[in-house]
């Protein structure tokens, strides 16, 4: 699909997100079968699924959430989407959803994991092993996170999936090491395939990491530059090559960084500056280190990012200027305390 020059609204933005490339298409066909997706209500969740429907409309492809967002069950089931409502942390649950050959598991807890580190250790590290179990003849693509690592420094191709996911910052991040770790438990003991998508960063007008420093920089607010470079990709390409990976799952399950090239957070905010007319008010220096991942793998497997920074940019841009619509979900990005 060719990329618009801007996005009128959000049923435009959410038809790009959710556009399958034909590698997708052609990858799908050598994992036949049913597909579940766990956690079908996060952010990047609805798209995803849409994307899988539209790749292979004849396939039956199921989403799993408690849909507390009104509309949402609705909206996915006009697209094809089949929707069950289940509490993840339940067996029961669990035990009465169908089979299938193919889940994309998308549950877990990030933000509010301050106060409340329980729930956050039940939905990363439980709810993981709980699924394990339960599927263990199907192959399971896994989100993770960049967080399990830590952090590398910001001039090198940062860390590779060989680099063990030690000393992470935090309860959130120590709970996504558990993640991976109760995956990787089961995949040995169960010979279930499966991949860890440590994913980082996927953008989004509505919440990512440039929507997080464009509505910082129309507020005139300060951008704090510590963290000065993160990894970031359009979750466009984000959910087509997490579909994809269906078909390039490990026996053990193994880790694959999924990402973009890494970006500085200063030039990010002086490009956005330029396109809005706001000089950007900037704080602080670059750390020598970062949360950075090295994603040659996905690389060699997928291609190159075709969704360049500069258009995410203008996107961005034109998008803050207008007023869109913001989930009100700050990335914290600039977070170096693993505090959520």
């Amino acid at each position: 699909m060719p990329l618009p020059d801007r996005f009128a609204d959000v049923d435009q933005l959410e038809d790009a997100l959710s556009s399958p490339s034909p590698a997708l298409v052609q990858a799908l066909r050598r994992v036949p079968g049913d597909l579940l997706v766990l956690g079908v209500g996060g952010k990047m969740g609805p798209t995803l699924a849409r994307m899988a429907r539209r790749a292979d409309p004849d396939r039956r492809v199921i989403g799993v959430a408690r849909f507390s967002q009104p509309g949402l069950r609705e909206d996915l089931q006009r697209h094809g989407i089949e929707c069950i409502e289940a509490d993840l942390l339940s067996r029961e649950a669990l035990a009465g959803l169908p089979d299938a050959p193919n889940v994309v598991f998308m549950a877990g807890r990030k933000f509010g994991s301050t106060g409340s580190e329980w729930l956050t250790w039940a939905m990363n590290a439980h709810v993981p092993a709980l699924v394990a179990e339960r599927y263990a003849r199907a192959r399971i693509v896994a989100f993770s996170t960049a967080c399990v690592y830590p952090f590398v420094d910001a001039a090198g191709p940062g860390a590779p999936e060989s680099q063990p996911p030690t000393a992470p910052a935090g309860e959130y991040a120590n709970s996504c090491v558990a993640r991976e770790r109760l995956f990787q438990h089961f995949s040995h003991q169960q010979r279930t395939p499966g991949r860890l998508l440590r994913l980082s960063y996927a953008i989004d007008m509505r919440y990512g990491v440039l929507h997080d420093v464009a509505r910082k920089v129309l507020a005139r607010e300060p951008i704090d530059l510590a963290m000065g470079h993160a990894n970031i990709i359009w979750q466009g390409e984000a959910n087509d090559w997490a579909l994809r990976a269906l078909a390039h799952c490990d026996t053990p399950t193994s880790p694959l960084n999924l990402s973009g090239p890494k970006v500085a957070i200063r030039a990010v905010a002086q490009g956005l500056g330029r396109r809005l007319g706001i000089a950007p008010v900037l704080t602080g220096a670059e750390a020598r280190t970062a949360w950075l991942v090295d994603c040659a793998e996905a690389f060699r497997l997928f291609g190159l990012p075709q969704v360049s920074l500069e258009t995410m940019l203008d996107w961005t841009a034109d998008w803050a200027a207008r007023g869109g619509a913001s989930l009100n979900k700050p990335t914290h990005y600039e977070a170096r305390d693993g505090k959520y």
